[in-house]
């Protein structure tokens, strides 16, 4: 039997690195294992979860267990990994890959999105897009052209 572990504050790989550590020095078995989500083989017992989540919080993680942060967690996990780790352009819209990846309307998403957050999900894309693009100008040789590009955008001047 699986059980689906919800972590706020995994961002990147390295976060997905320390989280596994933590799960490996607890002995808990890692079936799965992505930005925001840790599928394991084993039910987490009250003691072990109040572990983990002690050891999570030690690294900056939080255990999220209402259901409500949890949506709210894999919204912004999937925006980060559709804008920071996929190399291909986009060909849908983030409206439909959230409504397509989390079984639900955007409509409700949406509203409990900035309900928790205090700002829209697209607001939230478009700090993510800048921090990207800020990325790809510091440690890229990509000019503009190509990087407007590569984030989806009509041209330079609409990146700009």
């Amino acid at each position: 039997m699986q059980q689906t572990v919800i972590i706020k504050n995994m961002v990147c790989p390295r976060c997905i690195a320390a989280v596994r550590q933590v799960f490996i020095d607890l002995g808990l078995p890692i079936f799965s294992i992505s930005l925001g989500t840790v599928n394991t083989s084993e039910i987490l017992s009250p003691s072990l979860k109040k572990q983990l989540k002690e050891n999570l919080d030690s690294l900056g993680f939080e255990l999220l267990d209402d259901k409500q942060a949890q949506l709210v967690n894999s919204i912004k996990s999937l925006i980060i990994e559709e804008i920071h780790y996929q190399d291909k352009v986009p060909t849908v819209n983030f409206s439909t890959l959230l409504s397509e990846k989390l079984h639900y309307d955007y409509a409700h998403l949406s509203r409990l999105f900035s309900s928790v957050e205090g700002r829209t999900i697209e607001k939230f894309i478009i700090f993510q897009k800048v921090e990207r693009v800020k990325e790809l100008l510091t440690y890229k040789e990509m000019t503009l052209l190509e990087i407007s590009y590569q984030m989806n955008y009509s041209s330079s001047a609409h990146l700009s």
